[in-house]
């Protein structure tokens, strides 16, 4: 999975998008009809959020790879039966590091006050937000993502990443 994300983020293989947008519409809907409670709650309707990249990064990779995935994951839900609507509520208001590399602490710190919702979309267009992002290391980028839309008022039960790094425990570091 990692070399497939790295080719499609930093490689230009767009045409991966397709295979990795369908994993991320596999696992909300797994996650979705797996929970009677989250089924009910969301009703098939959801605003899709891409996390977004800053600028610079979208400009040095010549696309935007999570933008592009939740347009896919947006049409893939509607031919579901869902009612999807493509959200991109979310706005970079600072440059952040790269988190490669960055323990959980220094994400937080990274990541503190970097987002914010555009202006012109204020009100979600559907109940429900379904986050996007394309990997989630220690949650810290969707933890700060969720709670600038729920500031919102947004409702954001779900969040969907097209992969998960393996966490490591303090014995496999040393």
């Amino acid at each position: 999975m990692r070399t497939a994300i790295v080719a499609y983020k930093e490689r230009g293989a767009v045409a991966l998008a397709g295979v990795l947008a369908e994993a991320v519409v596999s696992a909300a809907v797994t996650a979705v009809g797996a929970d009677a409670h989250a089924a009910a709650y969301v009703g098939g309707r959801f605003a899709v959020v891409p996390v977004p990249s800053g600028g610079r990064r979208v400009r040095a990779r010549g696309h935007d790879p999570v933008g592009r995935l939740a347009v896919m994951v947006t049409r893939r839900l509607r031919r579901l039966g869902l009612e999807a609507v493509l959200w991109p509520a979310l706005r970079q208001v600072r440059g952040v590091a790269d988190q490669a590399g960055l323990s959980s602490a220094e994400r937080v710190a990274n990541l503190a006050g970097s987002l914010q919702v555009r202006h012109a979309v204020k009100v979600p267009p559907a109940p429900v937000v379904l986050l996007l992002d394309d990997i989630v290391t220690t949650g810290v980028t969707l933890a700060e993502a969720a709670g600038v839309l729920r500031a919102t008022g947004a409702a954001v039960p779900l969040a969907v990443t097209v992969a998960a790094t393996r966490r490591r425990s303090a014995k496999t570091l040393r």
